[in-house]
This record gives C-alpha cells, sequence and structure tokens, in this order.
C-alpha cells in the first residue's frame, strides 16, 4: 500500500502491476503507485460506493480483480477514546443514518425488515494491522451530514456505544466491496473531536502525518495478509 494518502477521501488498494502514472477508467481515475491502485473517491456513501464499484468493475472484466479495499482518509473522533491525531481501525464499518426516525426514536434500516447497516472487516487483517500500527479499534461510523453539536455526538454515541470516530464515506465503500466479494478495511487518522463545530479546532495537517505513518507500517501487513485467513 502506498506509504501516503495527502487526501480525504478514500482509496482502492489492489495488486495490480506498475507504478506512477494514471489509469483513466469510465468515471474515475486511478493512480498507480507501486502494487496498488488509489482512487479519490468523492465525498459520502454514495459518490465512494460508486466510484469503488466502477474500478472494482473494471479489474474484474480486465481479468485482474482487486484483492483488497482500503478505505482511508481523516474522521472526526470521539473524545476521549480517539483523540486528535490518533488512527482508527474499524472492526465494525457502519451506516449511522441509514433508517427512519419514529416517535420512539431512530430505527436502522436492518429493523425495518431490509438491507444492511453494518460490515465487518477481515478480524485476522484487523488484529495484524492494529498491532504493526498502534491503531485503535472499534467501530468507524458513516454519516452523511457531519456531527455539529454535542447532542448529536452524545445521541451517537448512546446508539452506538463502541464508535471511535464517524466519516462519510466507509460506508459506502464497503457496500461496493461485498457487491464484489472483495474484503475491505477501514482505517482513519482523526483531525477533530466529534460535536460542535469548530474549524479552529481541527488538525487537518496532523492527521494526514499521523496517517502516512501509519501506511508505511502498515504496508508490510497488506503484502503478507492472507485472504483465506479471515
Amino acid at each position: 500500500m502506498a506509504t501516503a494518502v495527502p487526501v480525504e477521501r478514500d482509496a482502492v488498494a489492489g495488486a495490480l502491476p506498475g507504478s506512477g502514472h494514471e489509469v483513466r477508467l469510465p468515471g474515475v481515475t486511478l493512480h498507480r503507485a507501486g502494487g496498488c491502485d488509489l482512487l479519490a473517491a468523492g465525498v459520502g456513501p454514495a459518490l465512494a460506493a460508486a466510484s469503488v464499484s466502477a474500478a472494482l468493475t473494471a479489474a474484474a472484466l480486465g481479468g485482474e480483480p482487486y484483492g483488497l479495499v482500503v478505505s482511508t482518509g481523516i474522521a472526526g473522533g470521539f473524545a476521549p477514546d480517539a483523540p486528535v491525531g490518533s488512527l482508527v481501525l474499524a472492526d465494525e464499518i457502519t451506516a449511522a443514518d441509514l433508517g427512519a426516525e419514529t416517535a420512539d426514536g431512530f430505527l436502522p434500516v436492518t429493523e425495518l425488515g431490509f438491507g444492511t447497516v453494518t460490515h465487518r472487516p477481515p478480524a485476522s487483517l484487523v488484529r495484524e494491522s492494529a498491532a504493526a500500527t498502534g491503531a485503535l479499534t472499534g467501530v468507524v461510523l458513516t454519516v452523511s451530514t457531519v456531527t455539529g453539536s454535542a447532542a448529536r455526538a452524545a445521541a451517537l454515541r448512546a446508539l452506538h456505544p463502541r464508535a471511535l470516530a464517524e466519516a462519510m464515506e466507509g460506508f459506502g465503500v464497503a457496500e461496493a466491496a461485498a457487491t464484489h466479494g472483495v474484503p475491505v478495511l477501514e482505517i482513519r487518522a482523526v483531525s477533530n473531536p466529534v460535536g460542535p463545530r469548530d474549524r479552529g479546532a481541527w488538525r487537518i495537517g496532523a492527521a494526514l502525518a499521523a496517517l502516512t505513518t501509519g501506511f508505511g507500517k502498515l504496508t508490510p501487513v497488506l503484502e503478507s495478509w492472507n485472504p483465506h485467513d479471515r
């Protein structure tokens, strides 16, 4: 995997040959670097799913399917468990706002009798990645609207007690990967606390630096991981 991801979006990691050039596909452009392809998948779960699915479909049709999808970028962290600058690995990727509001509160789409709200990365890959990077492990929520109040942060944590971070693309990436039968991993660097919106408190540079360092340590894990060891 690449040692740096200098964007706040999501990446597709595969094992295609070549390096240092762009591959233009219908609707998306891949940046080929070493043994992986990087894709700036866009903001939000819908665009992320569409972009990643386009890349996965093209690879499969070309006879060189991907073996792994890695969703990465910065995130808000739930204090005090995931402080600014920390790395978070998802053992569950959960859509936090996919469902319905009722008089009794929020119901996830699964309780309405259809769909899914959670994808689980391979446990062995999460375990080995956490050991290599020192990342925290827990639930990473996918939201379509960034949390901007203490009340909303508390409500999310009440519904998802193991949540460490929120971002906007992971569930969409995981949905696309699951459709193609490809395992997924999500790793995030915390740039700000989840809660009242205060851009002055964001530390994007520090988060990207932590992500770069983390990927340097993650590379050997991704290269040696056996996909049959789930």
